[in-house]
């Protein structure tokens, strides 16, 4: 787990982090206030801003590496603005800058890590990298208030059971062959489903019909 209560600054009871998502076709910033100590059905994350854009490519084909890093270099400072400007908050505000080190797309995620660097450098604030799978994981403890959940782990490229364990989350279980999402995604690509606003989501919309 993420414990950022250390970058609470002294005489505050909460911090406030903002953190940069990149690792597939979607780039993301949010901005949380968070209470010091343990997640709580009291102390629970206030999302104080949440932007997100997605890298859309034609039905019927994937996104390549390169092309979505140069969709998330082209975006992230506009997010960047967006977030600030929706929380309300200024930079001297900021407490920490999180960002995803992985796992997930290289080119991606290293667009995302350089905007994390320079700002951390130009706003002179620590920078907190976080596991991929770990902040989805938080984010459904922060949602349900779950204590010391046994998570059926469920994403593009993750289909996994998982427990914390001795200080760590730990694999108790995993699908052999093709995440769920990867399954969804070559499923949508053959048929030439629509990516926008996600295959998975298109592909649950034609079958209700």
């Amino acid at each position: 787990m993420v414990d950022l209560d250390c970058y609470c600054r002294e005489g505050r009871d909460s911090y406030i982090a903002i953190g940069l998502e990149g690792s597939a076709n979607k780039l993301g910033v949010g901005i949380i206030r968070h209470g010091k100590g343990a997640i709580s059905p009291s102390n629970r994350a206030e999302v104080l801003a949440n932007i997100r854009d997605t890298y859309i490519t034609p039905p019927g084909e994937g996104f390549l590496p390169r092309d979505t890093a140069r969709h998330h270099r082209n975006w992230v400072v506009r997010l960047i603005k967006q977030a600030l400007q929706e929380s309300g908050v200024g930079i001297d505000d900021i407490d920490c800058i999180c960002f995803t080190q992985g796992p997930g797309m290289g080119a991606p995620l290293q667009s995302v890590v350089i905007a994390a660097r320079a700002i951390s450098v130009m706003w002179e604030k620590p920078l907190v990298g976080v596991n991929h799978c770990v902040g989805h994981i938080e984010m459904g403890r922060e949602i349900t208030g779950a204590d010391n959940p046994v998570v059926l782990y469920v994403s593009g490229g993750n289909t996994q059971v998982i427990a914390y364990s001795h200080q760590k989350y730990r694999i108790f279980g995993e699908t052999l062959d093709i995440a769920v999402g990867n399954c969804l995604d070559r499923f949508a690509r053959t048929l030439k489903i629509p990516n926008a606003p996600s295959p998975g989501y298109n592909i649950e919309q034609l079958a209700k019909e």
